[in-house]
Parts: C-alpha cells; sequence; structure tokens
C-alpha cells in the first residue's frame, strides 16, 4: 500500500475515533442527567408514598372521629327526644291547670249588675 492510503486511512480512522469520542460523551452526558432524574424521581417517589401514609392515617383518625361523633350525636338525640316529651307533658298539664283555674275564676265571680244610670243633675 501506498503512503498516502495509509494516511487517508488513518485520518478516516481518526475522524470515526473522534466521532465516537464525541457521541461517547454526549451519551455520558445523558446518562448523567437521566441518573440525577432518577434520584429526584426516587425522591419524588419517597415524599410521594410518606403523603399517602400520612393520608391514611388521617383518614382512619377522621373515620374514628366521625364514629364517636355519631354516638355522641344518637345519644344526644335521645336525650333531646326525652326532654321534648317531658316538655310537651308539662305543657299539656300547665294548659289543663289553666283551664281550671279560668273556670273556677269564671265560677267564682258573682253575676254582674246590671249598670246605674248617672245621676240626673238638678
Amino acid at each position: 500500500m501506498s503512503p498516502i492510503v495509509n494516511i487517508l486511512a488513518d485520518a478516516m480512522v481518526a475522524v470515526l475515533l473522534v466521532a465516537s469520542i464525541v457521541s461517547s460523551v454526549a451519551l455520558s452526558r445523558r446518562i448523567t442527567r437521566l441518573k440525577a432524574d432518577e434520584a429526584a424521581l426516587r425522591h419524588t417517589i419517597g415524599d410521594l408514598m410518606m403523603a399517602t401514609e400520612t393520608a391514611e392515617r388521617a383518614i382512619a383518625g377522621l373515620r374514628t372521629t366521625l364514629g364517636e361523633c355519631d354516638r355522641t350525636l344518637a345519644e344526644r338525640l335521645r336525650v333531646a327526644e326525652r326532654y321534648a316529651a317531658d316538655l310537651a307533658g308539662q305543657v299539656a298539664a300547665g294548659e289543663e291547670v289553666l283551664g281550671r283555674i279560668g273556670r273556677i275564676v269564671a265560677q267564682a265571680r258573682p253575676a254582674a249588675p246590671a249598670p246605674r244610670p248617672p245621676p240626673r243633675g238638678r
């Protein structure tokens, strides 16, 4: 082979090596960015899992609180219904007593005398 062909072949190999190095550097940068993104994504997933666990605990607490509120409200409603029934009975008894008092007062009043005419002036 002639020296020109050897030089051209060496030049071609050098160009291909430079192209290979450039693409290797670019790929290395992309891999570095992907690893950084992966780390950020793992961190985000970890945060999301912690938030999910916190939300699940909060929901469980809310369910417990809701059950307690339901029981408390039911008890208060039962007490209020008893008070309402007692109060209705007392109102009915009061109306009956008031009616009796009214009848007693009506019977105790003497028949009203006829009004006298006013005296005539002299």
